[in-house]
């Protein structure tokens, strides 16, 4: 079945006032009625043009057609989800069934089931529509995973006013972070979607967690990357250190013989959870400038005492 662009029909955006509905369906009828129009399609053209105003003329109707169409434009394949009307009541005068039958398949389609046939069994029910969802992204330090926080977010939305035109609105919103919030995962706030329609329960906001980009830490998941440097005496003799980490600092003890790349792992010390991530400090051997007489000496010291060669097993 093809998607009926209604607004396309009336030659209006989707934006347009209930007045602005109202002109154009009076332009379109003057140049299609079959009783003055000389255009060869007329008669259909007017069917679809009834049609289309039978739907954006009611408030209701025109609420659940925007929020089933959206995305659609005139002429591509449309199937209506199943049981997509669900929760879907509709008041209003209803349609003969003589003025019914001069609407096409599509209307039928989307709104057969539900209209008051001539004063029918649902006369004087109402609409009712769930809120859309809404989607965003909030960014986070870090350090606001190990302790959580509290974030203010603006956020904006699509609103249609009294006189059918829609609008943004923007609201501010508090939102608690959890402690233990990972890179990637999805915070479900119920209900601060969109409103519903006609008492309808309002949509949910789903704000998607990442990480602000940090110089010192990286994340997989729930564990933690840190590169902790040492000079190149505390890589060769161990030695105990202080690191510092998301949530404040620790005493590591580096194992003597250490090299650049080497992980030293803190268990639990990653991001919280159940369980907690791990956090690793990675190694990287610092050497220290030969920026001064004093320091030059004791590399050509090193040098000549220590026959050592790194490149020893090239073959060169």
């Amino acid at each position: 079945m093809e998607f009926k662009d209604y607004y396309q029909t009336l030659g209006v955006d989707r934006g347009a006032s209930a007045d602005d509905i109202k002109k154009a369906f009076r332009r379109q009828a003057r140049k299609y009625h079959p009783d003055v129009s000389k255009e060869p399609d007329a008669e259909a053209r007017m069917k679809d043009v009834n049609e289309a105003f039978a739907v954006l003329s009611d408030p209701e109707k025109r609420a659940a057609y925007d929020q089933l169409g959206q995305g659609y434009h005139a002429g591509q394949n449309f199937q209506p989800p199943p049981n997509w009307d669900a929760g879907f009541e509709f008041s209003g005068r209803g349609f003969s069934g003589a003025e019914a039958a001069d609407f096409s398949d599509f209307f039928s389609e989307l709104f057969g089931s539900h209209m008051a046939w001539g004063g029918g069994r649902r006369q004087g029910a109402h609409f009712r529509a769930r809120g859309e969802d809404h989607h965003a992204k909030i960014e986070l330090d870090l350090e606001d995973a190990y302790r959580g926080t509290l974030r203010s977010i603006s956020l904006k939305s699509p609103l249609m006013d009294e006189h059918g035109r829609v609008t943004v609105a923007e609201r501010n919103l508090n939102v608690r972070i959890p402690k233990g919030v990972h890179e990637g995962q999805v915070i479900r706030l119920a209900g601060q979607g969109s409103p519903g329609t006609g008492g309808g329960q309002s949509g949910d906001l789903y704000l998607e967690v990442h990480f602000k980009p940090n110089p010192r830490y990286r994340t997989e998941g729930r564990h933690v990357y840190a590169t902790l440097p040492v000079a190149p005496w505390e890589a060769a003799l161990g030695a105990a250190v202080k690191a510092p980490v998301p949530d404040g600092q620790v005493e590591v003890r580096i194992p003597d013989g250490s090299q650049t790349g080497r992980k030293l792992r803190l268990k639990g010390r990653g991001i919280p959870g159940s369980p907690p991530g791990d956090l690793y400090l990675v190694l990287e051997v610092v050497l220290p400038p030969a920026a001064s007489p004093k320091a030059r000496e004791i590399y050509q010291n090193m040098a000549r005492e220590m026959a050592f060669d790194p490149r020893q097993g090239l073959g060169v």
